[in-house]
Order: structure tokens, then C-alpha cells, then sequence
């Protein structure tokens, strides 16, 4: 991982390969190619803005845990294109970026991949949240078939190796089980969110990279919390 301070960062797709960049603090990075779209990752975001896994702050039940990183490498990388939403240049972020290829990613990824960290936490822009930021915490999951066309897709409780334990996964992980200490309907992940959720991931594993990934994290799972679509 490396930062490139007092730069700004220019994507490789942002300009026509024969030119370079006018500002003398500026870099080319290459990127990973999506076939998602910027107008498709913005809209993406809109979706996700107009709900939430709970009618509350869920940061108020845990101190806002995922959001204050106890050491100074606590971040999360942007899926494939999904830099196209940015400038590189947001004061409220520290961007590094990573070789693909040094780290236990799909063997489909090659050339960079941005990592961010909230330089203002648990402040942020909320409104330029990650997906992997909004969809938190619930993951994506593909359960096998025979061939691709067989594959599910499910949403199941994130099982990210975080430094803190979330409340609403204790609290889901328990409803999906059953217990008699129950965490209480408040803390139940909201149908609508999930649903949204659902549509996103649909629309996001149709890009080759995102669905490698996807299915990279299914395949090393021994065990998972399935909680949308209901069994």
C-alpha cells in the first residue's frame, strides 16, 4: 500500500491514452476496468440514500465502531469503478492504492485498487458513502449450482474480521436461530433495506471483477447467516 501525497489523482479513464495531465501534482493511475457505469454507480447511491437497515442511528448502539478505526490502516476498498464517483482529490478522505495482485484478490484483477480512510470519523460524507460502506451488515453471498446460470444469489449477515462486534448482527444472527433473548424488534434489519440491498447486488455481480469477487468470498465460507431472500 502507498499514498501519494500532495498529488492529485487523475484515473486512466478519465483521459484519452496520447495525453497528459496539464497539472504538474498530478499522477496516472490504471485502474481495473468495471463495466459499470458512473451514471449506474450514482444511481446505485440514490437507491441505497432512500433507505436504512434501521429507523435509527445504529452508530448510537455501538459508539459508531465501524466508523472510528482503532489504527490508522482501517479502511475499505472501492469495487471496480467505483472510483468513477470520485475526484480523488476529497479532503475528508486519505486514498492509497494497492497492486491487486499482492493481495487475495480474484486472479481475474490486475493494476490498482483504491483504499480509503475517513480522515473525519465518524463525520463523514454521507452522501459519498461506499457501497460495501451502505450495504454493511449485510455481504453478498452466491450459493453454488451446477453452472453459473444456477448460481443464487442471497444476502447473508456479514462476516467481515472486524475489530468490534456489531449489535445488529447479534441481534439478526439470534432471530434467524431463535433464541428466548431475543435482541428486540428494533434492532430487526428492515425489508425495505434489504430488499434494496438485493437489487443492488443483483446489479453490481453482472460486472465479471464484482462477481469473481463475490463469488471468491462464497466459495472460502464454511459457514453463513442467510437473511434475505427468506427461506
Amino acid at each position: 500500500m502507498y499514498g501519494l501525497p500532495g498529488f492529485n489523482v487523475i484515473y486512466a479513464h478519465q483521459i484519452p491514452f496520447f495525453r497528459t495531465p496539464k497539472c504538474k501534482n498530478c499522477v496516472i493511475l490504471a485502474l481495473m476496468k468495471s463495466t459499470i457505469r458512473k451514471t449506474t454507480y450514482k444511481a446505485i447511491y440514490r437507491l441505497l440514500d432512500r433507505v436504512s437497515p434501521v429507523p435509527f442511528d445504529c452508530g448510537e448502539l455501538c459508539g459508531c465502531a465501524c466508523c472510528l478505526p482503532e489504527g490508522d490502516d482501517l479502511g475499505i476498498y472501492l469495487l471496480p469503478g467505483e472510483e468513477k464517483i470520485f475526484t480523488g482529490c476529497e479532503k475528508w478522505l486519505t486514498w492509497n492504492y494497492d497492486d491487486a495482485e499482492d493481495y487475495e484478490f480474484p486472479d481475474s484483477w490486475h493494476g490498482k485498487i483504491p483504499f480509503i480512510c475517513c480522515n473525519t470519523p465518524p463525520v463523514c460524507d454521507r452522501s459519498m458513502r461506499p457501497i460495501q460502506c451502505r450495504t454493511y451488515p449485510v455481504a453478498p453471498h452466491l450459493l453454488s449450482g451446477d453452472d453459473v446460470s444456477e448460481e443464487k444469489l442471497i444476502l447473508i449477515l456479514s462476516d467481515i474480521d472486524a475489530p468490534y462486534i456489531c449489535p445488529l448482527i447479534e441481534a439478526n444472527s439470534v432471530s434467524v436461530y431463535g433464541s428466548d433473548d431475543d435482541g428486540g424488534d428494533d434492532l430487526m434489519l428492515d425489508e425495505r433495506s434489504l430488499k434494496a440491498t438485493y437489487t443492488v447486488w443483483k446489479h453490481l455481480i453482472k460486472d465479471p471483477l464484482i462477481r469473481d469477487l463475490v463469488k471468491l468470498d462464497s466459495d472460502e465460507r464454511e459457514f453463513f447467516v442467510p437473511v434475505y431472500p427468506k427461506f
